[in-house]
């Protein structure tokens, strides 16, 4: 049986659960001349040695090789491997426990790392995506599940988003055992994912449907934002290339498009918005009105969108060319007025529907802007 010592996320009670399949009793414990900081540009702690540091964590003792095992493949996929080390618990008791230590020279240490901050900006996605995690233990190899971690966050981000109450006064409001996952499995998984779900739902006669196969293409929550300025009467359309009507052979692979992109773990839908109007146009977004939350394509894609107009300040001047070279974007700018906003919408120019969406809500609630 085994001992192991925790001193960052795996502290927080509802992961460990997730991560071992119960939840072992723990108690407090420190490590000696060690301390613990937050990973340089990261969202995960680091100990490092520290001459007078006493690096504070949880003892968790009498793990089974099994248990073990699910701790390694976790930890292990992120190039932290162990070492025994003798830790004092809080009943006095000095015990021998297995830590797992960052590869020398992997990361740096920043501040002073804090479970509280950590829990409160990353600790549900961090519980969810550690779901699908540890579904693929002797699948596929930690190494590559920790290589797309980042993704899976943005998942599991997005699970926790759609937790919240959804209004059902027409359709039907799901109960227990209305859903039925016979199996699920990842023939593709990089920066988006596809699945293969087979899946039985209850039927509007009462009874049971047989399990049937559906693939889905898995995404990101993603947000949507279009600057309008009520004095000038102007928006501010951001052009770019895009593959999916590339692919389709559309000629016209540049898109006339509201700032868009997805939301980052820890990020709040609004905070994701104002993010992406200073990296796809340079601007600062006043007051964020929303426009709607939707599935754009329910069928066999999981994108929920966040679309909002933002009440934004945009003089002669203010488009210009953007984007985030590390992500290949190149993305120019557009000032146009209203008017001719809605005559590309007409004649089809404008041709994504995010941004068609969010103009007839202008179109609405403009007059009611440009009085206030």
């Amino acid at each position: 049986m085994a001992a192991f010592f925790f001193y960052g996320t795996l502290c927080h009670a509802p992961l460990l659960r997730q991560v071992m399949g119960r939840l072992p009793a723990m108690q407090p414990a420190t490590l000696a001349e060690h301390a613990v900081y937050w990973a340089e540009g990261g969202a995960f702690p680091l100990i490092v040695p520290e001459a007078g540091g006493a690096a504070g964590g949880m003892l968790v003792e009498g793990l089974s090789p099994d248990e073990a095992a699910r701790l390694d493949y976790y930890e292990g996929g992120f190039r932290y491997d162990t070492r025994d080390v003798a830790v004092r618990a809080a009943d006095g008791r000095a015990v021998m426990a297995r830590v797992y230590f960052p590869q020398a020279g992997r990361w740096q240490p920043a501040a002073a790392w804090s479970l509280p901050d950590w829990v409160a900006r990353y600790g549900a996605a961090a519980v969810a995506t550690a779901a699908d995690f540890m579904a693929l233990m002797g699948r596929v190899p930690a190494e590559e599940v920790a290589a797309r971690y980042g993704a899976m966050l943005v998942r599991g981000a997005s699970h926790v988003r759609a937790q919240g109450d959804a209004p059902a006064t027409l359709r039907r409001q799901a109960g227990a055992g209305d859903l039925v996952v016979a199996e699920r499995r990842l023939p593709y998984a990089r920066f988006f994912a596809v699945e293969e779900w087979a899946v039985g739902w209850r039927q509007f006669d009462g009874t049971m449907g047989a399990p049937v196969d559906r693939a889905i293409f898995v995404m990101a929550d993603a947000v949507t934002v279009l600057p309008y300025d009520p004095v000038r009467d102007r928006v501010l359309l951001v052009e770019q290339f895009r593959a999916g009507p590339m692919a389709r052979g559309d000629a016209a692979a540049w898109q006339l498009e509201a700032v868009a992109g997805r939301i980052d773990p820890g990020e709040t839908p609004e905070e994701a918005a104002r993010r992406e109007a200073k990296e796809e146009a340079g601007l600062e977004l006043g007051a964020l009105l929303p426009v709607a939350g939707y599935y754009p394509s329910p069928g066999a894609v999981s994108e929920y969108l966040y679309s909002y107009v933002a009440l934004t300040d945009l003089p002669d001047g203010v488009a210009g060319v953007f984007g985030e070279a590390s992500e290949a974007e190149d993305i120019r700018g557009h000032l146009v007025g209203f008017d001719r906003m809605m005559e590309l919408v007409a004649s089809g120019e404008i041709a994504n529907a995010p941004l068609i969406l969010t103009a007839l809500w202008l179109q609405r609630e403009r007059a009611r802007l440009r009085a206030g």
